[in-house]
């Protein structure tokens, strides 16, 4: 059980003596506890108030307030948690698994597809979409032309997803108990959903064809103690093109209300609330799951922002892409909006 429950069920009793179904004496060593957590502050802002907000590290017992930490965290975390001083002690390792398991890992079809350059169609095709660029075309993302880099960046997000104990998956995923698939019809958006030009489809499932034959997007997922796992540019990414779709599971947001999931995305926000989706990629997803949020009502959160999240209609069913919205140098890490209802970012429940 994390620290910060504990503290958290010290003080109710401590406040509510009767509230256990037997209530008991206070022995000497209880009461020397609860005066041990009362003394307890935020490192942050050097405030004892708002206990039910104080969460505690679980190596070294200091306390900060939820939303002291950056970035904030909106509910008290399910497992152990680390402050930031004792996450840099906690050095992840790479991904243990060989070439050919990675592969496995990713269900790629053709592993000697690893060490070939991509195909004169599909370049011939990707030239076709670079000149279509001022018609607000999206662009497919260039794979790095080295396959071994290409199997560390695929390494890198096996590493993400191993530890966080979420199966790779880049479709979305209708499981029984959730909300089948007949429930994503664009149709039920409030104020409707754009359609996605045949164009735009056809370079959606290029980039997903790309991927299953091992050639990679760009991307590497890496740790930092102050964000956790995620996303950076290994290479110049131009502006609209498609880094990624947002996958996982489909569920009703009514099921996820009072969900403490970090991760949660916005399918369809519909007019009737009962009728409104949302991604889950606790269980299953791919490398968005990382890929972080960022308020963009500040200067700095604007400046750091290079991604839109938009929703489409693609065949009759909602799906969520992360575009580009400027080019990207390499090294640069990814943030899009999770403002909601503001314009094209129609992300209010990603927490």
């Amino acid at each position: 059980m994390a620290a910060a429950k504990i503290l958290k069920r010290k003080r109710f009793q401590a406040l509510n003596p009767l509230s256990s179904a037997e209530p008991q004496k206070k022995t000497h060593q209880k009461i020397e506890e609860d005066e041990e957590y009362d003394d307890t502050h935020c490192e942050e802002c050097g405030s004892g108030d708002n206990a039910n907000e104080l969460l505690l590290c679980d190596k070294c017992d200091l306390g900060f307030h939820l939303y002291c930490l950056r970035p904030i965290l909106v509910s008290v975390p399910k497992d152990s948690w680390y402050c930031a001083a004792c996450t840099q002690d906690k050095k992840l390792k790479k991904f243990p698994l060989v070439q050919t398991k990675i592969v496995d890992f990713f269900r790629i079809q053709r592993s000697s597809d690893l060490t070939q350059k991509p195909c004169k169609d599909i370049r011939k095709r990707r030239k076709s979409l670079v000149m279509s660029k001022k018609k607000r075309k999206l662009l497919a993302f260039n794979p790095t032309e080295d396959p071994e880099r290409r199997l560390e960046q695929m390494a890198s997000l096996a590493t993400a997803l191993t530890t966080t104990g979420t199966k790779f998956s880049n479709y979305l995923t209708y499981v029984d108990g959730l909300a089948p698939r007949s429930a994503n019809n664009p149709t039920l958006e409030d104020g409707g959903m754009q359609v996605l030009p045949k164009e735009d489809i056809d370079t959606l499932n290029l980039c997903k064809s790309m991927m299953e034959r091992g050639e990679w997007p760009p991307l590497l997922v890496v740790f930092d103690p102050q964000e956790g796992f995620t996303v950076e540019a290994d290479k110049p990414i131009k502006d609209l093109t498609i880094i990624t779709e947002y996958t996982g599971d489909v569920d009703f947001l009514k099921n996820r209300e009072h969900d403490d999931g970090d991760s949660m995305m916005t399918l369809i926000s519909a007019s009737d609330t009962s009728q409104s989706l949302v991604i889950c990629p606790d269980k299953r997803g791919n490398i968005a799951r990382y890929i972080n949020g960022i308020n963009n009502h500040s200067p700095e959160g604007r400046k750091k922002q290079n991604l839109k999240c938009v929703r489409f209609n693609v065949n009759g069913e909602c799906r969520v892409l992360l575009i580009a919205n400027r080019d990207i140098k390499k090294g640069e890490r990814l943030y899009y909006d999770y403002n909601g209802l503001e314009q094209e970012y129609p992300t209010e429940h990603f927490v």
